[in-house]
């Protein structure tokens, strides 16, 4: 065998535990398939005296209190950042590229923001930075797309990319619960946080959905051209029109190639039940790929957690191992197409719409009247109930239309005195 490989990890928080637990149970497993040890000797951790349960797999290593110090270490052969964040983690990262160490990092955020950047550095260091953790946890879609698929083109990317989302749509389709009790539930349960925004509302699927954009199309897509929408206006109500029409409702990610430039967009979605994404349920993950060749692909798996997340940093770290040194984006830098991201004006596909109308006569012809205004054909129409001079729901799915016409349909809905809240959208996605 080689000399051993010699990590530093910064960040010993649940994906830094379950890497060290993950290493401790595979390093003989681990040693044969790489032909080298592997092998902690140092760390960055704001207490180098707690307690995390991990025995004295810990023992011997060096403790920094700086991450960009640890970065720097001579000790060391591979930088791992676990931290998360975007300042001090990117401060880090550079500190390890320009010392010549390859970064694995599971920071989303981080490579959303700065990965061109931090891509171009690492090329002219001639080192790596690996990062399938960062994407859908423990399923290996960074390595299917970079590598798996490099001899298709890639037409389309779904994803149900946020465990926390999922889990509460989810809760709310088994057992009726509003979205603040599914929400407090999946609080309770340690799947969200105390500050919950950047799960329900789209920002972490969005910074995922970027990283597999750029990669599925070998350009780095800005993140801010992101069309994102998060879950919380979707009701019961809607979870259960959704099931009466054959629809799971979901926050999807897409990426598609148009002629016109990319569709990159996070938003709820209804999608066909007995598609390969519709019965991903609960913090799972999901990903469907559509290539040329291969047709379609779907990947399913743990999105989060300290066991899947630390499987995905070790098969970088592996790789590293192995001598496998890859471009960021699956290109070089120099190589990257354009990325004009399309506005999501220029969607073009069917809808649903609930409404809360005063139940009396003329209402849905004063609706149908704008519809027709504006070009927007009725596929169906649901109304439940009776209440007369009361309010009512009433359900319209369209015909496949442009989202520009929908928008300027539902505003002029939205005034109408007959008209009690405002209107809810859903977008109908075709996802086999």
């Amino acid at each position: 065998m080689t000399k051993p490989l010699r990590l530093g990890v910064a960040g010993l928080g649940t994906v830094g535990g379950g890497l060290v637990r993950l290493l401790t149970a595979h390093a003989g497993r681990l040693a044969l398939r790489t032909g080298r040890t592997i092998e902690i000797t140092a760390v960055s951790a704001r207490d180098p005296k707690k307690d995390r349960g991990l025995g004295n797999a810990l023992g011997n290593v060096t403790f920094h209190a700086d991450p960009v110090a640890l970065a720097k270490d001579p000790g060391i052969d591979v930088f791992v950042e676990l931290i998360g964040g975007e300042t001090v983690a990117r401060e880090a990262a550079e500190a390890a590229i320009a010392a010549g160490k390859p970064v694995v990092t599971a920071n989303k955020a981080l490579l959303a923001h700065h990965g061109r950047e931090l891509a171009a550095k690492a090329e002219a260091a001639g080192v790596p930075i690996c990062f399938e953790a960062a994407v859908a946890g423990g399923i290996p879609i960074v390595k299917a797309l970079r590598e798996g698929l490099s001899g298709n083109r890639i037409d389309a990317v779904y994803g149900i990319l946020n465990g926390t989302s999922n889990y509460i749509l989810t809760s709310m389709a088994e057992s009726g619960a509003s979205f603040e009790d599914a929400l407090a539930e999946a609080q309770r349960l340690g799947y969200a946080e105390a500050d919950p925004g950047f799960d329900v509302d789209g920002v972490d699927a969005a910074h995922k959905l970027t990283l597999l954009a750029s990669l599925a199309f070998g350009a780095a897509v800005d993140f801010n051209a992101v069309h994102v929408e998060g879950i919380r206006q979707i009701s019961a109500l809607d979870i259960a029109f959704a099931r009466e029409l054959g629809y799971r409702i979901k926050l999807v990610g897409i990426a598609k190639a148009t002629d016109d430039g990319l569709d990159v967009r996070v938003h709820p979605a209804m999608i066909a039940a007995e598609s390969a994404l519709g019965h991903v349920d609960g913090v799972f993950n999901g990903v469907v790929v559509q290539g040329d060749f291969v047709d379609q692909m779907a990947f399913e798996g743990r999105g989060a957690g300290a066991g899947p997340t630390a499987s995905a940093v070790m098969a970088d770290i592996v790789d590293v191992a192995l001598g496998l040194h890859l471009p960021l984006y699956g290109v070089p830098v120099a190589a990257l197409g354009g990325a004009r991201v399309i506005p999501v004006t220029s969607r073009f596909g069917a809808s649903y719409m609930r409404l809360s109308v005063v139940d009396r006569p003329g209402v849905i012809a004063d609706i149908a009247a704008i519809l027709r205004d504006e070009q927007v054909s009725i596929e169906s129409l649901l109304q439940r109930g009776r209440a007369p001079g009361e309010g009512v729901p009433v359900v319209i799915v369209t015909h496949e239309v442009q989202e520009a016409a929908m928008a300027r349909a539902l505003a002029r809905i939205a005034a109408l005195e007959s008209v009690l809240e405002r209107p809810t959208m859903i977008r109908i996605e075709e996802i086999k």
